[in-house]
């Protein structure tokens, strides 16, 4: 039967791609940086992005045969979903987290809103953000060469120097898909075949580079603005979260608007947040101001453009319409004074955080070596340490600073190693561990403890603190249990043994430290 001729209701959009081709196309372009993580991170993370995936695809089956709905899972869009939060997670997260992750994502942010094509935000991101939600510690756990470490982009906020180009090749640490060759190849892929949009990929990445650039403190430096690109998410979040249909606007103007304000806001996070890898984050915000992008930001059908009109009358005149440019323009200003006003209250503050923690700083190593006049700095072996995890025994803890107590006369009274670990359950650990000369350990003092009140602050009391005074050992061990009778044993805070054993390793790592490089043991 002839039906050239039926009238239908709109929309009488034609297209000889499929989703399922376009899902394919994006499976295959995200080969690459799949296969790069696999090889470099192992079987466990050719495990995660396997269930990760898996758990999607069946997630979907089972939601459409429990509801009796069409087989959507026949697109593969799931797959896609599973295999891009695959990506964006750590290779040492337990193999229930891809699980969980993906299940969230495609039950509650996919089909509980009706499906592909209604899901107001990208569902892979927000099974990332509950993850990194329910599950902080173990979603930033990653390792670098074997050995437990930040990620490379933790490293750069924390002003230590980064290898560029590990991290662009992806062998650098971080999470499986963060290979940023790999990703360009795949998204240049998609860009150059039009299924994704070049107005919001090459917006992120624009907006994130000149407010880095702008407010950095670092002006156009290229290393600084090439590592930055290179960790956090960055590209991957351009060329593959963005841009996804579903959660982006429609017309070019929006979608330049939308990839400016995610860079933009990228960017602040990453200036000004307490989290290294937030950008996903402001995808999801981005998501968020979609419809009220595409609700101001209309092309308007070309019959009706007076501005068409008056060029085919062969007039001149305005372009575009003022309605069209006034959000754009209200939106480019509010994100341009928050970043001023947060750059103005960083400068104003930033001598007085310093200043204040100079101060702890100097009050807990009087805590810890009472008996000195001043003190010196071992800068030599400290620097030694390049910035690294120090060893291999004590989790991912940091030798800040190391120094010696003096008398006013220049008599030795003791040592002082300021550490942090980044194992704490809610944040990073920062204390002063303190030896006198002849090794005992005096004490210790914190200058950084923000773990949860009632429990993992409970590190911070006199009765925990006073099991690490006067003790001449080599190391100390944690009793989960209780009970600690001998020398060098610590009874763990009930419900806190997280923060209790950050704690434990900190002051090994800072003893050792000690008997080893300073005292030459």
């Amino acid at each position: 039967m002839n039906t050239a001729l039926n009238l239908s209701s709109g929309p009488h959009v034609r297209d000889r791609w499929t989703t399922a081709f376009v899902m394919h196309v994006v499976l295959l372009s995200l080969l690459p940086a799949t296969v790069v993580g696999v090889i470099v991170n192992g079987v466990h993370a050719l495990l995660v992005v396997l269930l990760a995936m898996a758990s999607a695809f069946l997630t979907e089956f089972c939601f459409d045969k429990l509801t009796h709905r069409p087989n959507t899972y026949t697109d593969c869009s799931a797959l896609v979903t599973g295999l891009l939060l695959a990506l964006s997670l750590s290779p040492n997260v337990p193999l229930y987290t891809p699980v969980l992750g993906s299940i969230f994502a495609i039950l509650v942010v996919k089909c509980c809103f009706g499906g592909l094509g209604k899901n107001f935000i990208n569902p892979a991101l927000a099974g990332r953000c509950f993850l990194l939600i329910s599950f902080g510690r173990s979603m930033t756990i990653y390792t670098i060469d074997g050995v437990s470490s930040a990620t490379p982009i933790a490293e750069l906020m924390a002003g230590k120097a980064v290898d560029i180009t590990r991290m662009f090749l992806g062998t650098g640490g971080g999470v499986i898909g963060s290979s940023i060759l790999a990703l360009l190849v795949g998204g240049l892929i998609l860009w150059g075949l039009d299924i994704i949009h070049g107005e919001i990929c090459f917006s992120v990445l624009g907006g994130f580079t000149l407010f880095l650039a702008i407010f950095g403190g670092q002006g156009f430096d290229p290393k600084f603005l090439a590592a930055h690109l290179c960790g956090g998410g960055v590209v991957m979040g351009a060329f593959f979260m963005a841009t996804d249909y579903v959660t982006s606007p429609v017309s070019k103007l929006g979608q330049l608007t939308y990839g400016l304000l995610i860079g933009v806001l990228g960017a602040m996070f990453r200036l000004y947040g307490s989290a290294a890898d937030s950008f996903s984050y402001s995808v999801i915000i981005g998501n968020l101001f979609t419809p009220l992008i595409d609700y101001f930001v209309v092309p308007k059908p070309y019959a009706y453009r007076k501005a068409s009109l008056r060029y085919q009358r062969g007039e001149t005149g305005k372009v575009l319409n003022g309605k069209l440019v006034k959000p754009v323009v209200v939106l480019s200003i509010i994100a341009l004074l928050a970043g001023l006003a947060l750059s103005g209250v960083f400068s104003m503050t930033k001598d007085t955080i310093d200043a204040q923690k100079l101060a702890a700083k100097a009050e807990s190593y009087r805590a810890v070596c009472p008996d000195a006049d001043h003190f010196e700095a071992y800068t030599s072996e400290v620097e030694a340490l390049d910035g690294q995890v120090y060893g291999s025994s004590f989790g991912r803890v940091y030798i800040n600073e190391a120094v010696r107590g003096l008398d006013a006369d220049g008599n030795l009274t003791g040592y002082v190693v300021s550490v942090t670990t980044a194992d704490g359950n809610d944040a990073d650990i920062s204390l002063s561990v303190g030896v006198s000369p002849e090794g005992v350990v005096r004490g210790i003092a914190f200058t950084a403890l923000n773990e949860t009140p009632g429990m993992g602050m409970r590190c911070g009391e006199p009765d925990f603190m006073a099991q690490f005074e006067d003790k001449d050992v080599s190391q100390f061990t944690l009793l989960k249990d209780g009970g600690a009778s001998q020398p060098g044993e610590v009874d763990s805070i009930s419900g806190a043994t997280v923060t209790s054993r950050a704690v434990v390793n900190a002051v090994n790592a800072g003893l050792d430290f000690c008997q080893n490089v300073l005292r030459g043991e």
